[in-house]
């Protein structure tokens, strides 16, 4: 008889992560168990738990594995892509690259928007995380030398445009989930308009 292979536990984790990234999307964190993720994976409960430790961890999991990890400005600076100097990097290009990393995984985004809407309720795991979301987002994203127009300052000017641009971002994933579909990256675009105005922005979009 053919021996098994054995998976490795960076293998193991990855397949628990996108398994309950699947689950949680379709039915939120209270409509899903442990044994539903460990049915999908082909593991036991037990076997589950020795890599999330819990059912909380898991969503510890899938935070850190996924969303603080993928799409970050780090990432961005390193594509390459227009308005990506490490030195000079223009934020309204990084929202730019940001939503099309959304849009191009609609599971895990739908994921990010069942749980932040679950989130709301107090005793639910995720509770703090995006309660503190905002400042936390703006000391990041404090940390890069963002290109601005002539006569602006990033501390003093540009932290209701970053709270406003992350918001509208969530706002349009909740639409994503709605009929009639609409385009993400479209969408953006009209918002960013509003957000980052010509002829201001000109040169730093």
């Amino acid at each position: 008889m053919a021996s098994r292979t054995r998976k490795s536990p960076e293998v193991r984790r990855a397949e628990i992560t996108q398994a309950a990234a699947h689950l949680i999307s379709r039915h939120g964190y209270n409509g899903i168990s442990l044994k539903d993720v460990a049915d999908m994976v082909d593991m036991s409960q037990p076997g589950v738990l020795h890599y999330v430790g819990s059912k909380e961890g898991l969503l510890s999991l899938l935070i850190t594995d996924i969303y603080d990890v993928y799409g970050t400005p780090e990432e961005f600076l390193q594509t390459g892509l227009p308005g990506s100097d490490p030195n000079h990097p223009h934020l309204p290009a990084y929202f730019d690259y940001l939503v099309a990393h959304n849009a191009s995984q609609p599971e895990l985004t739908q994921l990010y928007t069942v749980l932040e809407t679950e989130a709301i309720s107090t005793n639910h795991p995720l509770h703090d995380y995006f309660l503190h979301r905002p400042e936390e987002v703006w000391k990041h994203y404090s940390k890069f030398p963002w290109a601005l127009p002539d006569g602006m300052d990033w501390s003093r000017d540009m932290q209701d445009s970053v709270r406003m641009s992350v918001e509208v971002m969530d706002g349009i994933q909740i639409r994503l989930l709605r009929e009639p579909k609409i385009d993400y990256v479209q969408e953006w675009k009209l918002f960013k308009d509003l957000l980052f105005p010509l002829p201001l922005w000109d040169g730093y979009r």
